[in-house]
């Protein structure tokens, strides 16, 4: 095949959004070299750049925790079967997705060990431990851990039976600061989500039957993918005294009175990489955020072979100027694949700017800039290289960020009735702000019958609706629905 077949069958192999969502994002996080799939049910093995953008999530969301006073601690992985059962809503809960260790060294075991699908029973029965005196409070922890939820359903990132997450767990003297807590890590996930990764997200508070097990309230960041499905991005717990009572975690007061703690948790996923994919890729495959992209520019030398060390050298010398400047850059400077083949892998990376230097560049003193994004070309002078590399990287995340929520925008009613949410997502598909009485009944009937469920009550939801979707009665609140990965 010569090479010119080859570049436009590369891109090629990636199926059209338009054709096939699911296939497009299987294709792209395989082409693009993110993970494997491992031989284990429902697991995959994350590749260095999958596991990279992970990283720049993590080392971003560590920083922000630590500079709220939060610290990070780690717990066992195996949760004694007893542990669960002090909380009994929590156990329900999770009981179909979790796997049980019964035998170990040769041996049946006296207790059977789950392993774990969040850490609240394990942390509540730390806490107990640890917690004494008022003085001992607040007790501000996170781990950064994995998890198992054997799930029957599985698809990359987004819902695997082993997936990466940190689990925040809180304790408090009163309700006030516990949910001061609680509502504190939801802006940082917000801020974080939209700021970060360029995801604009809605938040809100879920409702009864959508809560957290366990929780007194359960609060969430949704976002939208280019299919008009939800994720949730990220969700935080105000846990009341729960898991305090379930687990003793008691503390002497100021009055010299034992009083339960007041507990939260909060935690974000690896499935918010397939969030990042889905929000920003393209039928060209990847489109990565500057922020969170493991490579932030490419630098292709082009031209003759006869200019090709000149040219090379060139390229080295604006790539150390990067580095220092703290970008994260790479030169492609293989012989054996064309310029075309190269500009349509790095593209379907989701590279966001691509470097082109070639002899009339370099007698020029000026290098090509192009941007993943918009396809823009900018012809600059090498002796403002860096600057307006910076300034694209800066203009790109803006503008990723813009286009994902003028899409959502876009994607967005506000349905009056059961009939008008049908319509709408066998038209379009996206989200749609409805009223809602309260019953669970009306909320089931919903998703009975459109395939949608509650994602949150927004807190600023732009339209309040005055009666219920299903019912005509009175709405207590106006809620946000969608159909959901």
């Amino acid at each position: 095949m010569s090479k010119e077949k080859q570049e436009k069958q590369f891109v090629k192999e990636i199926t059209p959004q338009s054709e096939d969502f699911s296939r497009w994002y299987i294709d792209t996080i395989k082409k693009a070299d993110l993970m494997s799939y491992a031989p284990v049910r429902g697991c995959i093995v994350f590749k260095p750049d999958g596991y990279e953008i992970w990283e720049h999530i993590q080392r971003e969301l560590d920083r922000r925790f630590k500079e709220t006073g939060h610290r990070n601690a780690y717990f066992p992985l195996f949760i004694p079967e007893s542990f669960f059962e002090k909380e009994k809503e929590h156990v329900e809960g999770f009981n179909p997705e979790l796997p049980w260790v019964t035998e170990a060294g040769g041996e049946k075991l006296e207790e059977r060990l789950a392993i774990r699908p969040t850490s609240e029973t394990m942390i509540g029965h730390m806490y107990a431990e640890w917690i004494n005196s008022y003085r001992d409070l607040p007790l501000l922890i996170n781990q950064w851990a994995n998890v198992v939820r054997w799930e029957k359903k599985t698809q990359p990132f987004l819902r695997t039976s082993e997936f990466l997450w940190q689990e925040g767990h809180t304790a408090h003297e009163d309700e006030a600061d516990a949910r001061r807590e609680t509502m504190q890590m939801l802006e940082i996930y917000k801020d974080f989500a939209e700021n970060f990764l360029a995801i604009p997200v809605i938040t809100g508070q879920k409702t009864p039957s959508e809560k957290f097990a366990g929780a007194v309230d359960t609060y969430s960041i949704e976002a939208m993918m280019k299919d008009g499905k939800a994720v949730q991005a990220g969700t935080s717990h105000y846990l009341g005294t729960n898991f305090a009572v379930a687990f003793d975690i008691k503390y002497l007061d100021r009055d010299n009175q034992h009083t339960f703690c007041h507990t939260t948790s909060w935690g974000v996923s690896t499935r918010l990489i397939g969030a990042l994919i889905m929000v920003h890729g393209d039928d060209r495959g990847l489109a990565l955020p500057p922020k969170v992209a493991p490579t932030q520019v490419v630098m292709i030398p082009i031209g003759p072979a006869k200019t090709r060390e000149q040219a090379i050298a060139c390229v080295d010398g604006l790539y150390d100027q990067l580095k220092k400047a703290g970008v994260r850059v790479k030169v492609d400077d293989r012989q054996d694949q064309s310029p075309g083949w190269k500009f349509n892998e790095y593209e379907m990376r989701g590279v966001p700017i691509r470097v082109e230097l070639g002899p009339r560049d370099m007698e020029n003193g000026q290098v090509v800039l192009v941007s993943r994004i918009t396809g823009e070309k900018r012809v600059v002078a090498q002796s403002q290289f860096v600057e307006e590399v910076q300034k694209l990287l800066t203009e790109t995340q803006r503008e990723m960020y813009d286009r994902a929520k003028r899409f959502r925008d876009e994607s967005m009613t506000a349905a009056d009735t059961l009939d008008e949410l049908k319509s709408f997502l066998q038209k379009k598909r996206g989200f749609s702000l409805s009223g809602w009485c309260g019953s669970n009944a009306c909320e089931a009937t919903v998703k009975e019958e459109t395939g949608a469920t509650s994602r949150n009550i927004p807190f600023e939801p732009g339209v309040h609706k005055s009666t219920c979707l299903v019912c005509g009665e009175a709405a207590k609140h106006t809620v946000l629905f969608g159909r959901a990965y």
